[in-house]
């Protein structure tokens, strides 16, 4: 059977209409951004209210781990259930769960509560981080998948920007001479820490309200017999005889008795398990090139550098625009130069900068020019790493399984990160911070030999095209 690209064909497609759609389905990942670093500029506030911190590493690792634990519930949530119920439904839950942490958190009693509303926001990010790329992949025309899917990652960053611009605009001025006693009684150790998990409610009421505008994911409607359905959401990105090709296609991928089906037991054959696999290892080494580190623990990392803490908040900000900056150069990118270039250069940029922040940690150098390589490191993960391993694990997995697998790969990425937050006190501890870059910059020599030997490029195929190349099927 003949499987034209559409972009070989005369097809218009209608940016406006899918730029609409996939801009609501990244209030997802904008909500996942900010959730998942809130918590770093509430750091320096609420460990001292809740008597926690560097005398209790392992309390202090759990508690910054708890919403990652919800991130791992939330991936397996997802795995079970979103190849049934569909991805519109699924985002209507996430944003649902995100605006009862954001309530839950800011009105929190005592550490247990806390913990349990974190965990509550962690599985919605859960869900979040794996609808919110795969419904836009499965929305998007081959010709523009990687673009849109980026914009996901772009709202990622929007909400961490937003969530380190929040954090430094409500917290009052600290002096380095304050102590954790005079912290707890400030006004920051009350009250200001609240706010910044209180404001997230914003943002998740109008993502829960905007998904009511929003059609389900073409690709699901087809796996379940909704074929007129499909139709009417394709016709709208492409017109008819681009709905047409990809309904036909869509069909070719699916067995006839997998029609409204779902069968895990899949994942386990031979050609789609290689598959997983290397999704699951590109999900989990994205977060163990250690990036996230500068997130979650930005007091200590900063710190060590030699900056106080009203210059740790606004170092935080700043890390955030790199972000920014270096997203743009991936989403104007990655269909250009394809997936496994910019992987590349991520992972051995990463390993190179680990290596000179790790011996200037180790010199106890200080100053602007350690800022300046953790900024590098920021801006060469932002553009390759974190992006484009989302495009790739939502797009190389077949249609009769993809919520399924996308989950099992997410699950990895969010044991992946609890597994690097929990550690990296008990890592800076025994090994220091120049021990624990170099550690990580190990790391990301090894991921660079996996991306060479076995990723594959993916750009300017269809979903149906990659299926086929990666599982050998004609």
């Amino acid at each position: 059977m003949s499987h034209d690209s559409p972009e070989e064909s005369s097809v218009r497609y209608n940016l406006y209409f899918i730029s609409a759609v996939c801009l609501v389905a990244t209030m997802g990942g904008l909500l996942f951004g900010y959730d998942w670093v809130v918590i770093g500029g509430a750091k320096p506030f609420y460990e001292p209210h809740f008597s926690i911190g560097e005398h209790t590493p392992y309390l202090q690792g759990f508690t910054q781990s708890s919403a990652l634990l919800g991130c791992i519930a939330g991936a397996i949530i997802s795995g079970l259930i979103s190849d049934r119920y569909g991805r519109k439904r699924m985002l209507f839950f996430a944003a649902t769960l995100f605006s009862l942490s954001a309530i839950g958190t800011a009105f929190s009693w005592d550490l247990t509560s806390f913990n349990c509303f974190r965990w509550v926001g962690g599985v919605g990010i859960g869900i979040a981080s794996n609808m919110s790329p795969m419904y836009i992949a499965e929305l998007s025309p081959a010709k523009y998948r990687g673009r849109f899917v980026s914009f996901n990652q772009l709202a990622i960053v929007i909400g961490v920007l937003a969530a380190q611009t929040t954090n430094w605009l409500i917290a009052e001025s600290v002096t380095a001479e304050a102590t954790p006693d005079m912290i707890r009684e400030s006004w920051n150790g009350l009250y200001g820490w609240r706010y910044m998990f209180g404001f997230e409610v914003v943002p998740a009421l109008l993502f829960f309200l905007l998904m009511f505008f929003v059609p389900e994911s073409p690709r699901w409607l087809v796996k379940f017999g909704r074929d007129e359905e499909a139709a009417r959401v394709l016709k709208a990105v492409g017109g008819e005889s681009y709905a047409n090709q990809e309904i036909a296609n869509i069909h070719h991928t699916l067995r006839k008795e997998e029609i409204s089906q779902v069968h895990l037991g899949d994942l386990f054959e031979p050609a789609l398990f290689k598959v997983l696999m290397l999704g699951c290892f590109l999900a989990f080494f994205q977060q163990w090139c250690g990036i996230n580190v500068i997130f979650n623990y930005a007091e200590e990392v900063f710190k060590a550098a030699g900056y106080a803490v009203d210059a740790v908040m606004f170092n935080i900000v700043i890390t955030g625009l790199v972000m920014l900056a270096a997203t743009f150069i991936a989403i104007f990118t990655v269909d250009k130069y394809g997936r496994r270039v910019l992987m590349l250069i991520g992972a051995v940029g990463l390993a190179m900068i680990y290596a000179l922040l790790g011996t200037g940690y180790f010199l106890d150098s200080k100053g602007i020019h350690m800022l300046l390589l953790v900024m590098l490191a920021v801006g060469c993960y932002s553009m390759s790493l974190a992006p484009i391993t989302w495009v790739v694990i939502s797009e190389i997995f077949p249609n009769r399984i993809r919520g399924a697998a996308v989950s099992v790969a997410v699950l990895f990425l969010w044991v992946g990160c609890t597994a690097l937050t929990f550690t990296f006190p008990i890592l800076n501890k025994h090994l220091g911070t120049y021990g624990t870059f170099w550690l990580y910059g190990g790391i990301c020599a090894f991921g660079a030999i996996v991306i060479f030997f076995k990723l594959p490029e993916t750009k300017g195929k269809t979903l149906e095209e990659i299926e086929q190349s990666l599982l050998g099927e004609e």
